[in-house]
């Protein structure tokens, strides 16, 4: 491969810098010696952030996009496995689960509160609320996202009780800005 596909290789696989290029607001000469550095790129610095800029102008620029949906908060949820839930899963499934993933399921019994976002969601959604989660030091206990052919979809994550409210802003904030390739 050259250099140039090599280096748009390495911005994909770490999407900060791709949401960076796309934004206009990454610093390429920094960016350039990070990559080499921290990466397995082989490349001159230089070149390396020359086809930084070069990748930029391929591009879509960076837009977002409102999502309606309606957020509501469910306190006293918890967070156990099919064994902790007395084996309800499968065809035992008593149908009150919030989540179900694999051999966990959130469930109406604990101490977590959990956001139940339902409408214009995906995996989009979850994944821009996820990071501003994350950003806010929102530590996120089971979360998921199920959208049915065209219909709204459903999003949930499961917090710290404490962290309820602090978690419904965030999500509402996240799902008013949705990253999304579309130009405007």
């Amino acid at each position: 491969m050259s250099l140039a596909a090599d280096t748009r290789e390495a911005v994909r696989d770490h999407p900060f810098l791709l949401d960076a290029l796309r934004a206009g607001v990454l610093n390429h000469s920094a960016a350039a010696a990070w990559l080499v550095e921290s990466t397995d790129l082989d490349g001159d610095e230089d070149a390396v952030a020359t086809a930084l800029r070069r990748f930029r102008e391929d591009l879509p620029a960076y837009a977002t996009a409102a999502r309606t949906a309606s957020v509501t908060m469910r306190s006293g949820v918890g967070v156990v496995t099919d064994d902790e839930a007395g084996g309800a899963g499968g065809d035992g499934d008593d149908g009150e689960s919030l989540l179900r993933v694999g051999g966990a399921a959130v469930v109406p019994d604990g101490s977590h509160t959990a956001l139940l976002a339902t409408g214009e969601v995906d995996a989009a959604a979850l994944a821009a609320a996820l990071s501003r989660l994350d950003a806010v030091g929102v530590a996120v206990a089971a979360a998921g996202v199920a959208v049915a052919g065209d219909d709204d979809g459903s999003l949930v994550a499961v917090v710290g009780r404490r962290d309820g409210a602090t978690a419904l802003r965030v999500v509402e904030d996240a799902l008013a800005a949705v990253p999304s390739d579309e130009d405007g």
